[in-house]
């Protein structure tokens, strides 16, 4: 299937009188002005987007931030020819698969990609699709996908009568899935699987971890014609490096802290936390606390950083789960450099690191998106925030 064209500037007199490399030998502080300059000539044609995980040097140049799904459809909905996306690979597709035709989305830095949805190659979920239909327990199976996936994958699911979901509406996807289908194929973040999955009341034994690399994914035909998940082998660098043990460190350090949690973090993390919920539900979640209330989160630092800036002036304290931090390192890649550059190539007319997601992908993988729409609607769903 063919996903993603990138193209980048014909002008190629352009990029060598001003090479990437020049803007990135300069100190991050002196695209500043260099950014505004740009900006304010671009006007409203360019519009900035910058995800909650984002380095704080870049998104505070941001006209929208939020989550991914959340960004590409507010970008859909404007007037700006051309969409910046301070993130990831894969929300630069989902951006081009609801962008309006006139639209063009811009990566900063093509090198910003993201560990989980590489976990999950197209070609490893046909074969596992094909080993899972030869072993008979194609029937009745529906394929599901995070939003943390590339375009060729969510149209994959598209394609075979399954959906997108994201970590507030998984619980809805599921039932939505359940009253077409007897199964599940999970993908790529298995621990956004099992806990929604373990939430909804499905017992561990009636879930399975398909590992790629392995003949029948590691799991013996027996196991896979009585699951009712089948969980694909992924996770999110970020947020598996939570543990248990940093939970109950803040439980003995920290006696009254809330601990809230990422449902991409481990099963046995989300068990002793005392909240989870998506990036959206964890801001929610701590806005809504009373004055004087404290926090330890398990999720990305940068965004852990700006909650505590933001609410310490409202009397509430948060902290990150894990003294060590978790960064984003991919998703770090993205500098005001790179920024400064795309933002001076549009200005002279060029277009450097689009991405565009082929037609063929595109139509299915917006299928699969629509649908995730139609959940939405159907059942309101939003993962609850743990008791």
């Amino acid at each position: 299937m063919s996903v993603v064209l990138i193209e980048e500037s014909p002008a190629e007199a352009i990029r060598q009188a001003c090479p990437l490399d020049h803007y990135l030998s300069q100190p991050d502080h002196t695209m500043d002005a260099r950014i505004a300059a740009a900006r304010a000539k671009l006007g409203k044609q360019a519009l900035i987007l910058g995800h909650h995980y984002q380095r704080d040097e870049v998104i505070r140049f941001a006209d929208f931030t939020g989550d991914s799904y959340k960004l590409s459809k507010v970008a859909a909905e404007t007037d700006a020819k051309y969409i910046l996306f301070c993130g990831v690979h894969f929300m630069a597709e989902s951006a081009d698969v609801l962008a309006q035709p006139w639209q063009t989305v811009i990566l900063p830095d093509l090198n910003a990609g993201c560990s989980m949805a590489d976990m999950a190659e197209i070609g490893q979920v046909e074969n596992c699709w094909d080993s899972l239909e030869r072993l008979g327990v194609g029937e009745g199976l529906i394929p599901l996908t995070y939003m943390n996936s590339a375009a060729d994958i969510k149209a994959f699911c598209g394609e075979r009568n399954g959906l997108v979901c994201t970590s507030s509406n998984a619980p809805g996807a599921f039932d939505w899935a359940f009253a077409r289908g007897q199964r599940i194929l999970f993908l790529p973040d298995q621990h956004l699987g099992r806990n929604t999955a373990f939430a909804m009341g499905i017992p561990m034994d009636q879930m399975v971890v398909w590992d790629p690399y392995m003949i029948n994914g590691g799991v013996d035909p027996a196991r896979l014609k009585a699951a009712k998940v089948i969980l694909w082998k992924g996770h999110c660098s970020v947020h598996q490096r939570f543990l248990p043990q940093h939970v109950d460190r803040i439980r003995a350090e920290e006696p009254g802290m809330k601990v809230i949690v990422h449902p991409e973090c481990r099963w046995e993390v989300c068990q002793k936390a005392d909240a989870l919920g998506s990036t959206e539900k964890i801001i929610e979640y701590i806005e809504k606390s009373p004055e004087g209330s404290s926090f330890a989160v398990g999720t990305e630092i940068h965004l852990v950083n700006r909650l505590a800036a933001r609410f310490a002036p409202l009397g509430k304290r948060v902290i990150t789960l894990d003294d060590s931090g978790c960064l984003c390192t991919t998703m770090y890649r993205i500098s005001p450099a790179h920024l400064a550059w795309t933002l001076e190539n549009l200005v002279e007319g060029n277009v450097v690191n689009r991405i565009k997601v082929s037609d063929d992908t595109k139509h299915w993988a917006k299928v699969a998106l629509d649908r995730m729409l139609e959940v939405r609607t159907e059942t309101a769903a939003s993962a609850p925030m743990k008791a």
